[in-house]
């Protein structure tokens, strides 16, 4: 949730920070795949591959900890699926 966004302007760029700070600490992939019409929601998805799993909870781990201490967005749910 983006709750201060008045626009889709305001939604993408605290969209974009977060993908962003993703991207450059972690190595993944980041998309926004739901919502991108709406100004105050977003769902965001994360891919990440290793063949070490505690290295992968690790990662997940602080992934789940950066996307809760973001201070212009507020986490309504997290999701977390092995393949």
């Amino acid at each position: 949730m983006i709750p201060w966004a008045r626009s889709l302007k305001d939604k993408r760029s605290a969209v974009r920070g977060l993908k962003d700070r993703l991207r450059s600490r972690f190595n993944v992939s980041v998309a926004e795949v739901a919502y991108q019409d709406k100004w105050q929601r977003s769902i965001i998805a994360v891919c990440i591959v290793n063949g070490d799993k505690r290295k992968l909870e690790s990662d997940m781990t602080r992934i789940r900890q950066l996307c809760e201490e973001a201070q212009d967005l507020q986490i309504a749910g997290i999701e977390q699926q092995w393949l």
